[in-house]
Parts: structure tokens; sequence; C-alpha cells
């Protein structure tokens, strides 16, 4: 299924990922270990931004990390590759219908995907159809509709609705976090833990304020500008009134929060 990814692939969205994963890290993943031996499946890795910190934190676990985008796949293998890392091997391949044998996983590990794709629901069928009875499914998202931040802004709030609106119309969810636990109830899976992870940035942390605020988060809005013109949905004097009070939460007095959620459910 041709799915489109509305940040675009290019060098700019690629340092924005880096850097989110640098900076979130700890934040999302203290808690993913995968067992020695195990097979773990990556859907939708991307550049390879989560597989790094994946596949270090299960050194001895196998991570096959799939992707539809050849182009991302040659900028993952060759982070892993400068990265030292062994345990990950890389395949190019459509969520929608992997060339994968049912049960073929005890493991699979989903991060910042459901919500650029259309069916959500179905992707998480296919997935499951993967997973050895017993196996988890982790599914990380965020929710554009969790952020506030001081000083308020309505050009801010109406700059990041854009981006909410562009993901809508091709065929995702900014908000999909909320929805993290109905969507793996749905499709039948059990024990399902859904954990909020607050990104709380101030001046006392100055890395997030670099790393989340700054490179992470209005980076993505910036980048949606002409994209956001064009479409009729905001003028550009509002677009950039609301990017230099995103800008403005990076002062000493601002404050810059947002929830990713992370979900793990047995099948």
């Amino acid at each position: 299924m041709k799915v489109k990814y509305v940040h675009g692939y290019n060098q700019r969205e690629n340092i924005r990922l880096r850097d989110q994963a640098s900076t979130l890290a700890e934040l999302l993943h203290y808690d993913t270990f995968y067992p020695a031996g195990c097979q773990v499946l990556e859907a939708g890795c991307g550049v390879g931004a989560q597989t790094i910190t994946l596949a270090s934190n299960s050194p001895d676990a196998h991570i096959t990390s799939i992707d539809i985008s050849a182009s991302s796949l040659a900028e993952a293998s060759m982070r892993i590759t400068e990265a030292g890392i062994t345990n990950v091997s890389f395949q190019q391949g459509d969520i929608f219908n992997l060339p994968f044998k049912p049960d073929s996983f005890d493991h699979i590990f989903v991060c910042f995907v459901l919500e650029h794709l259309p069916m959500p629901g179905k992707a998480l069928e296919c997935l499951k159809n993967l997973l050895r009875l017993g196996g988890t499914i982790t599914v990380i998202e965020g929710d554009h509709g969790s952020t506030y931040f001081y000083p308020d802004s309505d050009a801010a709030r109406r700059a990041i609705l854009c981006q909410v609106k562009l993901q809508k119309r091709a065929g995702g969810n900014a908000n999909i976090g909320r929805e993290l636990y109905p969507l793996l109830n749905a499709v039948g899976f059990s024990s399902i833990h859904v954990s909020p992870r607050l990104v709380y940035v101030d001046s006392s942390r100055p890395l997030f304020v670099e790393g989340f605020t700054k490179n992470t988060f209005t980076a993505m809005i910036e980048g949606i500008r002409q994209a956001s013109v064009e479409a009729g949905l905001i003028d550009e004097k509002t677009f950039d009134e609301g990017i230099r009070a995103l800008y403005r939460t990076t002062e000493d007095d601002g404050v810059f929060c947002y929830t990713f959620f992370k979900a793990i459910g047995k099948k």
C-alpha cells in the first residue's frame, strides 16, 4: 500500500528524526528490552533513528527492521554499520504485505508508524499474524492534541493544527496516541498496558530545549510551511508568527509540553 510520509524524505528530516530519537531515548525506551535469542520485528524503521537504541538495549536478540522506503533503509543500514551493531538485518517491505510466515516473531516493535497509515487497525492485524502466541507488540505514538506551552499563542496552535490537517489529508492521524488502547483491543491483543510519556521542557532542561522543542517539534512544524500555505490552511504571516511563538517558549521563562503514548499488548 502506497503511504505518503507527510514530513518528506530529505536530509533535514533525517537530522530531525535523529535529534528526536537521541533526545527521547531514555523517556521512550528505558523499559524496552528483549531476551537473548528472540526474533524481533521492527515494523517501519525509517532511517534507523530508533533502531540503534532498540538493538543496543537488546544486543543478544535479533532485530529484523523493515521499511517501505529503499532510501530510508540505506540510511538506516549505514548508521547501524557505523555504530558497530551486528544484531540487525534490513529488508524492504510493505507493512500490509510482509514476506514472512505467520508466527515468525517473538516480539514486534512499532514506533511513529501508525500515525502515517490510513488503516492502522488493519496494519496491526497484519502484524499480529506474524507474532507467535504469547509474544508482545510495543507501539509508540505521539499526539499533537497534547501540545501546550507558555506563553500561549493562537498563531502557534493554528500552525500545529496545519500539521494535523495535512496528515489527515494524507490518510494519517497526528492525534493517534490517545487511540492506542482501543486500536490494540479491537484487534484482539490482551494484557494491554498504555503509559503516557510526558515531555516537559523549561529552561532548566537545556538539552530538551534544543533537542526537542527546537530541533524536533518546531523543526517539524517549520517543515510544513509551504504545504500549509499552498493548501490554503493558513496565511504566511500567521504561520510565521506561530513559529516565532514556538521559539519564544524556549526562552528563560518559556515552557513546552507534549505527550507520547507507549502501548504494550500480548497475543
